[in-house]
């Protein structure tokens, strides 16, 4: 997990923070959420995803695994 975590941090380091030029950390922060959770998990293809995005990656699994409900609840 720590590689992947690596990978990760290095990549969105490479392919956005140092792209930028930030006022304050406020302005940074706010700028790294926008990019993981606007185009990082919805739009960027993940060659080990089968080449999806996070997102239509989980909506596939979540249609072929329908989630199993307790008799109980």
């Amino acid at each position: 997990m720590q590689y992947e975590d690596s990978w990760f941090c290095l990549n969105l380091k490479m392919e956005r923070v140092w792209q930028r030029t930030y006022a304050n950390q406020a302005e940074a922060r706010k700028d790294v959420i926008d990019y993981i959770v606007g185009f990082y998990n919805c739009t960027k293809l993940h060659s080990v995803l089968g080449n999806l995005s996070p997102a239509a990656f989980e909506k596939n699994i979540a249609a072929k695994q329908p989630i199993a409900v307790s008799e109980f609840t």
